[in-house]
């Protein structure tokens, strides 16, 4: 039994339905004092620990988290999500290897880092290519190239581009999809939820307007996801997959889950869950330190 209520801090910078759902939830709670960290006003030092047992991230800056969590690392806060998964996940490269490395089924991918070299990769894997931003989410700034006029049109166009994450070429081989991919929501150790994102365009992500129907966690399904979320540090993860003939691909992890859309196509009260998950980890970190 803890002398207080865990100090449960929520990291933001916007408040979007999945926060104000998190706050309410958290609210109805006598056991846990909520403590909201706007990151715009934020001033930390290295020994910080944001007078929090338990630090929840729904910051949609990935370099500010990333700088956040990097100074709680090793400190007595448990951190939702914990600093290497962040890192991991925020990049694309880096999440591909991690996937391979454990075996989780995902697609080919090439990186290279010259407009030369990305074209000749595009070549060799064969087109038509997806070429995709390493950072960022919603599906945007990603483009399926069909040809090699194409692909020389839109690297020329990513080289004046001022980010220098555009300079590294991740071209990820193309998956013919039945019309939808699967977003799974994982928590701890299980696979809590998932729904097809629906579309006629080849684009399926909700950002892009795909449609959220109730997907069946099956478990061959949850075993492909609970792998793809341990490979990477294990959390409160969403994962991106598709179907193919051989199975399912993982395609992308997401570590501050998006979880609106879900909520109308299933019947898990996901804040809830990613609650109970912070309050564990607190009381898990609490015992290291005792």
């Amino acid at each position: 039994m803890t002398k207080h209520p865990i100090r449960l801090g929520i990291l933001y910078s916007r408040i979007r339905l999945e926060e104000k759902l998190i706050i309410e939830e958290v609210r109805k709670r006598p056991d846990i004092e909520l403590v909201t960290i706007d990151s715009r006003g934020l001033i930390l030092e290295p020994d910080d620990d944001l007078h929090v047992d338990v630090l929840l991230d729904r910051e949609i800056s990935q370099s500010r988290v990333l700088h956040i969590l990097q100074l709680l690392d090793k400190s007595k806060v448990a951190c939702v999500n914990r600093f290497g998964v962040v890192r991991i996940c925020g990049d694309k490269v880096f999440t591909s290897k991690t996937l391979k490395e454990a075996g989780v089924p995902t697609p080919e991918v090439k990186v290279a880092f010259t407009q030369e070299s990305a074209l000749q990769a595009m070549e060799e894997m064969g087109y038509p290519v997806v070429l995709k931003p390493v950072d960022g989410s919603w599906g945007r700034l990603i483009a399926k190239i069909e040809n090699r006029t194409a692909a020389e049109a839109i690297l020329e166009h990513k080289s004046y581009l001022s980010s220098y994450y555009h300079s590294i070429f991740y071209i990820q081989e193309y998956i013919e999809k039945p019309g939808r991919d699967i977003r799974a929501c994982v928590v701890g150790d299980e696979t809590i939820c998932a729904t097809y994102r629906m579309s006629d365009h080849w684009l399926t992500n909700a950002a892009r307007g795909g449609k959220a129907v109730n997907c069946p966690v099956t478990p061959e399904l949850n075993e492909v996801c609970v792998k793809a979320a341990n490979a990477v540090g294990g959390g409160a993860l969403a994962i991106d997959l598709m179907e193919t003939n051989d199975g399912y691909t993982v395609h992308e992890i997401n570590c501050s889950m998006e979880f609106k859309e879900s909520l109308k196509a299933v019947d898990i009260n996901i804040p809830a869950k990613l609650i109970d998950y912070c309050v564990q980890q607190a009381k898990l970190k609490m015992e290291e330190s005792i």
